[in-house]
């Protein structure tokens, strides 16, 4: 194992914010897994998008399902890349969704606001 690996962990797959639509709409049962803070949540996420802050992420892994791939989300895409490298070295299956919601937004995608049900 190459010193950069054991620093940084393997790299992870990543999705670009229109790719990840494409498959939602496509019908593929995806895990959305929103890494920011509720107050960055609220002001808006992707539908159907799970939160569970970056620094609660370990002490909530196991209500993670182990079955769908996870999508990891945040504001830019450096919450959510640690979050996926976490989830992967865990054994999860995981993607980083590129320049997170900035990226979103800006290919004008829906955003929910609020917070989940």
């Amino acid at each position: 194992m190459d010193f950069l690996t054991k620093l940084f962990g393997s790299p992870v797959p990543a999705l670009s914010a229109t790719g990840l639509h494409e498959k939602l709409k496509s019908g593929k049962r995806l895990f959305i897994l929103d890494v920011r803070q509720p107050e960055e949540f609220r002001e808006g996420h992707i539908s159907g998008a799970s939160l569970i802050p970056l620094g609660k992420l370990r002490q909530h892994m196991q209500e993670l399902p182990r079955e769908r791939e996870i999508v990891c989300v945040c504001a830019s895409g450096s919450r959510s890349s640690s979050a996926a490298r976490q989830l992967a070295s865990a054994g999860f299956n995981v993607i980083n969704m590129k320049g997170g919601m900035f990226a979103w937004q800006r290919a004008a995608l829906p955003v929910k606001k609020g917070m989940a049900p």
